[in-house]
């Protein structure tokens, strides 16, 4: 599977060596589509409002319950197509900020790796 490329400081769009848009390839772009996941609001993808966390019900404005929250974010790396399991490593929370690595294992087990 293939998706566009995120740098991972910005979580914008980058270009390869030719200057297109770069692409990521599996391994890889399972992890990147579960920290793509993990950044989804509730409702905040126009095509199915169903799909992502809810932060705003559940997690921003009440106390950090890192279990909790650990939880919602490997369920959500969970439901990218090909990811059989997903372990979430909390680095820092900051403020509003949450930072970590989604580390995720896909159907032919290869474990691989993306910050969020």
């Amino acid at each position: 599977m293939k998706t566009l490329l995120l740098n991972p400081s910005t979580w914008d769009l980058t270009i390869d060596a030719s200057g297109n848009i770069a692409v990521a390839s599996d391994p890889y772009s399972l992890a990147q589509d579960a920290a793509s996941a993990i950044k989804l609001f509730l409702g905040e993808l126009w095509y199915d409002t169903a799909q992502g966390i809810d932060y705003w019900g559940q997690i921003i404005g009440y106390p950090p319950n890192v279990p909790l929250l650990k939880k919602k974010l490997a369920d959500a790396a969970m439901t990218v197509p090909g990811v059989v399991s997903a372990t979430v490593f909390i680095t820092s929370i900051a403020g509003r900020t949450v930072t970590g690595q989604v580390q995720i294992t896909d159907s032919s087990g290869n474990t691989t790796a993306a910050n969020f």
